[in-house]
């Protein structure tokens, strides 16, 4: 019972806002001893204790361990309305897409965060003590609208941190002093269950948004990588890698080793640093951070002007940026990657492929550099449709939950006829959901669909599929028709890539008059539901980055789970599952020692040899899928058991093993 009340104590207005949902046996409907325990192993002297700073956490309790609780919900905390822009415009002026669902906690903007949500659930898992740093960020990342000929308008987001499920407000307070005054942040905190209920780890996130703060002061945290101005971008990050450290300190958690994922947290660094009063043990602070690298792309790295970072922090915190993270000596910029390679002793890519780039972007820190491929959590992106399937055949897979890597016996039930026909029909069930939901749209369940959804950037080239729309229009009249669904935001202030929605928009336009054979939609607002959906429910899953500036990508991979055969470039994960026949790989590739240019986009080439590749794509489902029933001997099962076998490695569970192995336990005094 003290365990208990000393929790309740770090809470703010227990008895007003949570007595109801917070009693000595659950947390929001959750056991709550396993709260107890993983606060316990943070405040002891546990070696194991790790922190892990991100900018963003994509948790998805929209679909996976959503909380429950006693008071009503806030209406700003339930689910969208989707609009849909398609090829079928009397549906999209008639109706919206509506989803009886929780809104995801928007504190996440794409697939970094929702890699650094999956880590925490696996972290979980495995009962690990490991607490996540992030912000509150009170109006998310933004709310999408498409507009014809505008391509995307971001519009504001508004929800209620205070009635969200889970989300407790602390009574902690921290401050960091900076040349325009004090910044004040209060600590939020979300537990993070494991898949059966046993284990937790905490999430803290930082908030500027109250009354004790300075009214500039009090945005800081509203919209997730706001650009518009440096002063923003270099504030957001202050909060993250300094304030993440003073609220650790707040808390009183004894933590063995910091990991950064991303360059977002580097600040914590020169906090570290700062506080280190004898300078000759920099070599264990060294020992005590890690650092993970997930771009190459020139973009993802932060550089600032030290004359920008001066106006902001303090001197002795402008003397260690500039020891750690200045590219030369008489650069006038801090590179905030070059500060987490200089500092950190542990540096992983997350991708074999993106290990080799990385080597060749830094090579003065190549010997550094490992690669830990990506993953997903497997109970998240699962389907129901497959999550039964698997346990039907147990006694092949035992408990795949607890030990994915069972996952790669699938294949092992390759010859049976039974078990062929199960994938099959666990898959058209997911499809069915999909039409479904789309019901107004009029998708056909018999017809060959395609989905492409993520992160809207160049490189990602989403408007590869239609850069020869008559290549497009000739496959589906002769070998058959398409389905087509796609989605993804841009930031709101990337012009390329709002310009490349407003392509794809452009080209669903024009496919109008051909909507009996070629259906095309592109979805609104996407996010982990319909990450889910289009990844489980489509036939072919398409991801064509330009090689090789797509560190890893995992949007394949929760198709992979789910039975869906790949459509891909050769970049990122796919190159460790090329040989392993999940489907189709086409287009450039990349070899030697020359990166090359993220401009040059190689679109006439790749679409040419995109278009060359579905044709077969088309023709072997269409053989597949046959009017009096699907012929189970066909090539095409073959690769969705191959792709589901491979989800035994491409998946968080497996990587925070790798992570303890490689990176979090070499950190270890011994």
């Amino acid at each position: 019972m003290q365990r208990f009340k000393d929790f309740l104590s770090s809470i703010d207005r227990f008895e007003e806002d949570y007595a109801t949902e917070i009693t000595p046996q659950h947390y929001f409907g959750f056991p709550l001893e396993a709260v107890l325990e993983v606060e316990g192993s943070l405040l002891s002297a546990n070696p194991e204790n790790i922190a892990y700073f991100s900018m963003e956490f994509g948790i998805a309790p929209s679909i996976y361990n959503s909380f429950r609780q006693k008071k009503p919900m806030s209406v700003k905390n339930q689910f969208f309305t989707h609009e849909v822009f398609s090829n079928y415009w009397l549906c999209d002026y008639l109706f919206k897409v509506h989803t009886d669902k929780m809104l995801d906690i928007p504190i996440y903007g794409g697939g970094l965060g929702v890699l650094a949500g999956d880590t925490m659930k696996s972290v979980a898992d495995q009962g690990l003590p490991i607490v996540g740093v992030g912000i509150l960020w009170n109006k998310g990342y933004f709310k999408q609208k498409f507009w014809y000929k505008h391509g995307q308008i971001p519009e504001e987001l508004t929800w209620d941190p205070h009635s969200y499920p889970g989300l407790i407000l602390l009574n902690k307070v921290v401050t960091i002093h900076t040349q325009q005054g004090d910044l004040h942040l209060r600590l939020w905190k979300y537990y993070v269950y494991s898949y059966d209920k046993k284990r937790a780890c905490p999430i803290i996130l930082l908030d500027s948004n109250f009354k004790k703060n300075d009214p500039k002061f009090r945005k800081l945290t509203d919209q997730l990588y706001r650009s518009d101005e440096v002063w923003w971008k270099i504030f957001q990050r202050v909060i993250l890698g300094i304030g993440g450290m003073k609220a650790l300190e707040a808390l009183g958690y004894t933590i063995a080793q910091y990991h950064l994922n991303e360059g977002h947290a580097a600040f914590a660094l020169a906090e570290r640093s700062i506080a280190l009063g004898d300078k000759s043990k920099m070599p264990e602070l060294q020992q005590s951070f890690i650092y993970t690298c997930h771009t190459p792309v020139a973009a993802g790295h932060d550089r600032f002007r030290i004359e920008d970072v001066a106006k902001i922090l303090p001197e002795h915190y402008i003397e260690a940026c500039q020891l750690f993270g200045k590219e030369a000596p008489e650069a006038h910029q801090i590179n905030l990657t070059l500060m987490c390679l200089n500092t950190c002793q542990r540096v992983n890519a997350v991708s074999k492929k993106h290990g080799e780039i990385t080597r060749l972007q830094f090579p003065h820190f190549a010997s550094k550099v490992r690669a830990i491929t990506n993953g997903i959590h497997i109970p998240t992106w699962i389907s129901e449709s497959f999550e039964q399937l698997f346990d039907r055949h147990q006694k092949t897979l035992g408990d795949w939950r607890r030990t994915p890597e069972n996952l790669s016996r699938v294949s092992d039930l390759r010859g049976d006829v039974l078990f062929r026909r199960e994938v099959f029909d666990a898959h058209q069930a997911n499809k069915r959901h999909l039409i479904e939901t789309l019901r107004r749209w009029k998708l056909k369940e018999n017809i060959l669909t395609i989905g492409w959804a993520r992160r809207i950037a160049g490189y990602k080239r989403p408007a590869l599929i239609f850069h020869d729309t008559k290549r497009i229009l000739k496959l589906a009249y002769e070998a058959g028709p398409l389905q087509i669904i796609l989605a993804g935001k841009a930031h709101p202030n990337d012009d390329i890539g709002s310009a490349h929605i407003d392509e794809i928009l452009d080209h669903i336009d024009q496919l109008n008059e051909h909507k009996r054979v070629v259906r095309v939609m592109i979805l609104e607002n996407y996010d982990t539901y319909f990450g889910k959906l289009l990844t489980n429910s489509v036939d072919v899953w398409l991801n064509n980055p330009l090689p090789p500036f797509e560190a890893s990508g995992t949007s394949g991979m929760k198709a992979i789970l789910n039975g869906v055969v790949q459509v891909s470039t050769l970049d990122g994960w796919i190159g460790e599952a090329a040989q392993r026949d999940i489907g189709w790989i086409f287009g450039y590739r990349h070899t030697g020692m020359d990166i090359g240019d993220e401009k040059q986009l190689r679109l006439d080439e790749d679409s040419r040899a995109l278009y060359d590749t579905l044709r077969d794509v088309v023709e072997l489902y269409y053989r597949t899928y046959k009017k009096d029933g699907v012929d189970v001997e066909s090539p095409w099962i073959d690769k969705m058991i191959t792709c589901i076998s491979q989800s035994a490695f491409f998946n968080t569970h497996r990587m925070v093993q790798e992570y303890r192995a490689q990176m979090w336990d070499q950190g270890r005094t011994p």
